[in-house]
């Protein structure tokens, strides 16, 4: 696990730019906003989860979360089709600042290609630590 400051980082994740992390299970891939985008974001106040089966395409907007200070569109890091929701966020949205590696898990995505990971951000690259202290001096945090 990569620990930069407060922000926790598991190495088997892969990270968008926009702080969404990305963990492959077989061929499907759990989606979740990482401890940095959450804490940018603030206590997420409601999540607006997307149906199950619908196509997404890599980059392309799926769902949206918002917080008292935030209101943001959630970027899919791969193309696939949305194959489970974590509807208890519906409910207890703040399970995303608690804890956003585990239970705050947003979507599950049946992959088209996996491949389409590849360009995202590692913890431990040198991508990786300089994107994260140019949005760390960006937002002072």
């Amino acid at each position: 696990m990569a620990v930069i400051d407060k922000y926790e980082f598991p190495d088997d994740l892969y990270y968008t730019r926009e702080h969404v992390w990305a963990r492959v299970e077989g061929e499907t891939v759990s989606i979740g906003l990482s401890s940095f985008g959450q804490d940018l974001a603030g206590e997420i106040v409601h999540v607006e989860i997307p149906l199950l089966g619908r196509t997404i395409k890599k980059g392309e907007a799926f769902m949206s979360m918002e917080s008292g200070k935030w209101v943001g569109r959630v970027k899919a890091p791969l193309g696939g089709s949305i194959a489970a929701v974590n509807e208890e966020l519906e409910w207890e949205s703040t399970v995303v600042n608690q804890d956003p590696y585990g239970a705050g898990w947003l979507v599950k995505i049946k992959a088209a290609d996996l491949s389409e990971l590849e360009d995202l951000l590692r913890p431990g690259t040198e991508d990786f630590s300089a994107h994260l202290a140019a949005e760390r001096a960006k937002y002072r945090k």
